[in-house]
C-alpha cells in the first residue's frame, strides 16, 4: 500500500479539522467517507435529532472564491443521491429530519480555516 500524497493528507486534516469543530458544536459523527457509485458523504452527523449530510471542501487559496463556492450543482446532486442511499441503508433514521452542510476548509496545513455554513443547500435548491 502506497503511503498518503500530500493531497491525500491535507485533506484528511481538513476533514479531521471539519469533524472537531462540528463535534465541539454538540454534533455526533455517525459515519464519515461514505461512497456509492455515484456520490459520497464526507461526514452523517446528527444534531439533537437532525442528520445532517456535510461536505466538507479544502482550498489552499480562496483566489477562485474559495472552497464554499466550489460545491456545485452537479456535486450537490451527488450528495443529496448518495444521502438518499444512506437513509435506505440506515432505515432507523428515515423520518428524520435532514439538512446539507459544507464546511470550508481554507488555508495551508498548519493554519487551516474552517467556515461551517449550516444548510448551505436544500433539496429544493436542485430542482431547477
Amino acid at each position: 500500500m502506497r503511503p498518503p500524497t500530500a493531497r491525500q493528507r491535507i485533506g484528511a486534516a481538513a476533514e479531521q479539522a471539519a469533524c472537531e469543530l462540528l463535534q465541539v458544536a454538540g454534533l455526533q459523527c455517525l459515519a464519515r467517507n461514505v461512497s456509492y457509485p455515484f456520490g459520497e458523504i464526507d461526514m452523517v452527523m446528527l444534531d439533537v435529532a437532525t442528520l445532517v449530510f456535510v461536505e466538507v471542501r479544502y482550498r489552499r487559496s480562496s483566489g477562485f472564491g474559495g472552497s464554499a463556492v466550489s460545491v456545485d450543482a452537479g456535486k450537490r446532486r451527488r450528495i443529496a443521491l448518495a444521502a438518499q442511499a444512506w437513509l435506505d441503508d440506515n432505515r432507523k433514521f428515515a423520518k428524520a429530519d435532514c439538512r446539507f452542510d459544507v464546511v470550508a476548509v481554507d488555508g495551508d496545513a498548519d493554519a487551516l480555516r474552517s467556515q461551517w455554513l449550516r444548510a448551505a443547500f436544500t433539496l429544493d435548491d436542485l430542482a431547477g
